[in-house]
């Protein structure tokens, strides 16, 4: 699925060519695309508004049009948006909905396995709404301080990389950046997230701050499906540190690296470099019950017969 740095490179390749333009069209092909809505209620909601800018929240794209309107995508799972020069036929495989401007460029969203979605919202308030109940702090944003996180871990029992994953709490964090991140701040997947102590709080900061910038340095990362608006492949694959790494030797100390299941996704570490925790320690058990039972508790003998006083 394409994560952050993969949407954020989409937003900057395709940011130039259509702000300040008029989308002329959508058509869209595929209903299942804008479900429940009807095509023909998206294409009348924003058809012949002049593009006002592109925005990225998490990891959907947000076409903010004239008067308010917003047409809200996401990849899902292998989503591409694909951008066609005037002068070109706007056809490729597994077109799902296609974007014509008033420069005679079209944009494409193509999706394989036809899990990617797009919806319009009218008004701000409309498009804030929505966002707060999905997502939340944006981690390339000014508010994703080491004071944030320490604030949205604490207490919380859930392994670091399930919190991580979950987008209600950091936005746009997926399966590839969250297991880089955790290998640049030397901290094991399934360690409770709420009981990282304050220095590693700021290093999984550093660690996820740094693990995004350089997807995006590189375009992303091409596994399988994911291309850039030109059609070209991603390169983060080949910096990994540890994701799909497994067996390799640890960048760091040489030790192979390991795969494991965490947040029920395949997940990449190296246990010397991020020390598994321990498992919290069994209250003993006694070997004797403590309340004896009514056999112990009785002896087999009976007790002495107290005499009455001898009167004499």
């Amino acid at each position: 699925m394409p994560e952050l740095p993969e949407v954020e490179t989409i937003r900057r390749q395709l940011a130039p060519p259509v702000e300040g333009r008029t989308l002329e069209r959508l058509e869209v092909l595929d209903p299942r695309w804008c479900d429940p809505a009807p095509p023909a209620e998206l294409d009348a909601a924003v058809s012949g508004r002049r593009v006002e800018r592109l925005d990225r929240r998490g990891k959907y794209l947000v076409l903010g049009l004239a008067d308010e309107a917003f047409l809200v995508m996401h990849l899902r799972m292998t989503g591409n948006l694909l951008l066609v020069p005037a002068g070109e036929a706007p056809a490729r495989p597994y077109l799902r909905a296609r974007m014509a401007f008033d420069t005679g460029a079209h944009v494409l969203f193509c999706d394989a396995r036809r899990f990617g979605t797009g919806l319009v919202l009218l008004g701000e308030e409309a498009l804030e709404r929505y966002f707060a109940t999905r997502l939340g702090v944006e981690p390339l944003g000014p508010e994703f301080t080491t004071a944030a996180l320490r604030a949205l871990a604490a207490g919380r029992r859930a392994p670091v990389k399930a919190f991580l994953l979950s987008q209600e709490r950091i936005a746009g964090v997926g399966n590839i950046y969250a297991d880089e991140a955790l290998f640049r701040a030397r901290i094991h997947p399934l360690r409770p997230v709420g009981a990282l102590r304050p220095r590693q709080i700021e290093e999984l900061r550093e660690g996820v701050v740094a693990s995004l910038e350089a997807g995006i340095d590189a375009r992303g990362a091409t596994i399988d499906d994911f291309r850039d608006v030109d059609g070209a492949r991603g390169s983060f694959q080949d910096r990994f540190l540890v994701h799909r790494r497994g067996g390799e030797p640890c960048p760091r100390c040489g030790r192979a690296i390991k795969k494991m299941r965490a947040a029920g996704r395949g997940t990449y570490v190296c246990e010397r470099c991020q020390p598994r925790p321990r498992a919290p320690r069994r209250q003993a058990v006694s070997s004797s019950p403590s309340i004896p039972s009514r056999s112990a508790s009785t002896s087999s003998r009976k007790p002495p017969t107290e005499r009455s006083p001898t009167t004499t």
